[in-house]
């Protein structure tokens, strides 16, 4: 090549260099909030292509294998021959599993999908009659309210999701989003949101866990079919929860922002794009050098209840759900970030199990009472890692 082409081509990449970086900046509006030697590094990276070198099998064996242990285990026993709908593994199963269906050919869903799908449609239909996850009696003062709360969004939260996938609103659907709302506040300085379990596990079952909670009722409202949202009858309730949700936003940890901007993505008008684009630098500046995100490094000062330190590595369920929640408000798989966070949960998968590995931010590992509930991290973190990439993958 002559000196006169080479400088053509410096110059010319030099311009798309430039118009890369420039467009990083405009669509993530990040650039403020990380260091530029940082925000260098990222550009300098040759281009590195997402592509499904993930075990989508493995992943749903591991999914299935979790969620029917969690459906036999006595301790989620339920009166009436039901389970209790646990945050760290049923739901996040419920979420998650129907994204594999494709990958695997299956055009139903699973055994297991089907016996969660049922076990909350019952409870809703004896929504009357059902006793509560926990009562007063046996966990002690507000449990009663807080479960009724807490079961409220989660059974709208899956049927909601579930009848998103064929556009239609069943009527149990609209009966557990009838019980949903009338379980939220509507007075006090809880006015708008859910009342929540607290059993001090961070984190969703912590003190601002009635935020975590009130940010699943919007993606609730904002999942189900046929335009629910916009029905004049919840409008009041929307209000309420747009004003809770807004109010309490900077008292929040960075976890719980994460899920506001997912949610912000189910229910419009949720946010105002600056807010929104504020959480995302937020969660953009808290990457770490590897690509992943640490959830003990987005809950504040939160210390495990044994005393043991927190890990600081990069885990499976705050990358997958940072980088779900990212896509879910637009960031595209192309930003640098968003990338880097997809890498990582390509390259950490469990060769042998098909997981993606969750730290407890309240107990080590082995002071759980059993190796299965010493798992709960990672169902979580598989089901939302399995969100992310599926969702890269359809873009």
């Amino acid at each position: 090549m002559n000196a006169r082409a080479q400088r053509i081509g410096a110059l010319a990449a030099c311009f798309v260099a430039g118009i890369i970086a420039v467009c990083w900046r405009t669509e993530t509006g990040a650039a403020g909030s990380r260091d530029p030697k940082a925000i260098a590094a990222y550009l300098d990276q040759p281009e590195t292509k997402i592509a499904s070198s993930w075990d989508q099998r493995a992943a749903a064996a591991y999914l299935d294998r979790r969620a029917g242990w969690w459906m036999e285990w006595p301790k989620a026993a339920r009166d009436h021959e039901t389970f209790c709908v646990s945050c760290h593994t049923a739901v996040p199963y419920a979420l998650s599993r129907p994204a594999l269906r494709k990958a695997l050919a299956e055009e139903v869903p699973s055994v297991i999908e089907r016996r969660l799908l049922d076990n909350v449609t019952k409870r809703v239909r004896l929504w009357k009659e059902v006793a509560p996850f926990y009562s007063d009696a046996d966990r002690g003062v507000h449990k009663t309210v807080e479960s009724r709360g807490t079961e409220s969004v989660l059974n709208a939260l899956i049927l909601s999701s579930n009848d998103a996938q064929n556009g239609q609103l069943s009527h149990d659907t609209r009966t557990a989003l009838d019980n949903m709302w009338a379980e939220q506040q509507t007075t006090g300085n809880k006015k708008g949101a859910w009342l929540w379990l607290r059993f001090a596990n961070e984190p969703w079952e912590a003190d601002d866990s009635d935020y975590y909670g009130t940010t699943l009722a919007a993606v609730a409202a904002g999942t189900a079919p046929e335009n629910y949202r916009a029905r004049p009858e919840i409008q009041n309730n929307v209000k309420m929860l747009r004003d809770y949700l807004n109010r309490e936003c900077a008292a929040q940890t960075t976890i719980n922002r994460v899920v506001l901007l997912w949610a912000s993505a189910r229910l419009p008008g949720l946010l105002d794009p600056e807010r929104q684009k504020a959480i995302i630098n937020e969660v953009l500046g808290k990457q770490q050098a590897d690509g992943g995100w640490s959830l003990s490094s987005l809950v504040g000062g939160w210390k495990r209840e044994d005393g043991t330190p927190q890990e600081v590595k990069s885990d499976g369920y705050a990358t997958g759900l940072i980088t779900f929640a990212l896509q879910q408000a637009g960031i595209p798989r192309e930003n640098a970030q968003q990338k880097q966070g997809l890498v990582w949960l390509e390259g950490n998968q469990s060769e042998t199990e098909g997981f993606w590995l969750g730290y407890s931010l309240n107990k080590d590992k082995e002071h759980h009472l059993t190796p299965s509930t010493a798992l709960f991290m990672n169902d979580a973190a598989t089901a939302y890692a399995v969100l992310a990439l599926t969702e890269a993958n359809r873009h």
